[in-house]
């Protein structure tokens, strides 16, 4: 291998080890699911899959949400707690 084609090879890499550093540390990936839905990996051990109609009525609770989790935070765990 020529000086250029390890030169080429090395920049190759660093911009794949990047891409690697990047997608891992966002953690949370989405996927549109072979059934159609929208699939969200990372939360948990397995993904959680919603069909779209079901994804935007529970983003549209999200104050709600957030409400409901400040009034049961005696009651509530984290995934530390466990």
């Amino acid at each position: 291998m020529s000086d250029e084609d390890l030169r080429k090879e090395l920049e190759n890499t660093k911009k794949q080890l990047e891409a690697l550093k990047t997608r891992g540390a966002k953690g949370i990936t989405f996927k549109v699911s072979e059934k159609g839905g929208l699939s969200v990996y990372g939360l948990g051990r397995f993904p959680v899959t919603l069909y779209k109609e079901q994804w935007q009525k529970l983003l549209a609770l999200t104050e709600d949400i957030h409400a409901f989790i400040k009034e049961n935070e005696d009651k509530l765990k984290t995934k530390k707690d466990k």
